[in-house]
């Protein structure tokens, strides 16, 4: 789930060696945190979060198929 994360960030910021995922295990709950560049933040988020919603939806396809409960936060 990290380097999916990570691999989607790196090719829509400017600054890929700034981008970051972390893992943090709550409840049952994985939240993997998402650190980018600030400059690069509005272009990891999109118009009115579309691309962030976009990231989510993969991440989250994925961990059905792992039969996990997820989140990312972009941080």
């Amino acid at each position: 789930m990290e380097e999916l994360i990570a691999c989607i960030a790196r090719a829509l910021v400017k600054c890929p060696e700034a981008v970051t995922v972390t893992k943090i295990q709550k409840k049952g709950l994985e939240v993997y945190q998402l650190h980018v560049a600030p400059e690069d933040m509005g272009k990891v988020i999109g118009k009115q979060g579309k691309i962030a919603k976009a990231l989510r939806l993969v991440v989250k396809a994925a961990a059905v198929k792992a039969n996990k409960k997820v989140s990312v936060d972009i941080v």
